[in-house]
């Protein structure tokens, strides 16, 4: 069957389908995602990952740790102590690496998303 004026072929709107997509997933999940895709982008920034002398970027890194960490405050509550705390370990150790990468390190309590952890020692 060819298409024709007559019987044209369905038209999707990318929208509509993401939004079915997006309609079956978990909140926990989609939270979970989202912060693992800035804790591995905030990774790559502070310089863990394979070419840190290419990768590393500090001031792109505090923000996505800034993120993070009001994403991993903010939700905590909702999802749960088990998905929490595996998110709070990682921002715990990408606040490390940037206080670690640092040339100036920021006074304690005003590194990257303290304002909403707290200093990290």
């Amino acid at each position: 069957m060819t298409d024709t004026p007559s019987n044209p072929a369905p038209q999707f709107d990318d929208s509509d389908e993401a939004a079915r997509d997006i309609a079956e997933v978990p909140a926990i999940e989609l939270i979970n995602t989202v912060a693992v895709h800035l804790l591995s982008a905030a990774a790559v920034k502070v310089g863990l990952a394979d070419d840190p002398e290419q990768q590393t970027d500090l001031d792109e890194a505090r923000k996505l740790i800034t993120s993070l960490a009001g994403l991993v405050t903010a939700a905590a509550t909702e999802i749960g102590d088990q998905h929490a705390r595996p998110l709070r370990d990682g921002l715990r150790s990408v606040q490390l690496a940037f206080r670690e990468a640092s040339a100036i390190p920021d006074a304690p309590g005003k590194g990257p998303g303290e304002k909403y952890t707290g200093p990290v020692n």
